[in-house]
Formats: structure tokens, sequence, C-alpha cells
């Protein structure tokens, strides 16, 4: 799970593995594999890293 906020400014978790794209539309746009579609204040550098991150810490050996 990544947090992420919204464009109202509130902060949640995001399960990134359910993540298919991620689009600059001009917010970021993430959409999930399940059809949910959410907007992000966070640019899409800043996801990718946040993922990179999140799969760094779990698959430590």
């Amino acid at each position: 799970m990544i947090k992420v906020t919204n464009i109202n400014g509130v902060a949640y978790y995001l399960n990134c593995e359910l993540i298919e794209t991620i689009e600059t539309i001009p917010d970021t746009l993430i959409s999930l594999r399940d059809g949910k579609k959410h907007y992000v204040k966070e640019t899409p550098d800043e996801v990718v890293e946040k993922i990179i991150q999140y799969k760094k810490r779990i698959f430590v050996d």
C-alpha cells in the first residue's frame, strides 16, 4: 500500500498492486485494474517512487 493524497487534500492508502496506468491530464490520474480511477496530488514520478520504496520494503531479505 502506498500513501497518496486526493485533490481535496485527504490522504489515503492505495494498493499499488492494482495499478494499471498512471497518467497526467493535467492532474495525476491512477487507473486500477478494476476500472476505478483516482485523481491524486502526487506527480506520476512521485507515485512510481512510492511504489519502488514500497516494493523495496516488502522484498528485503
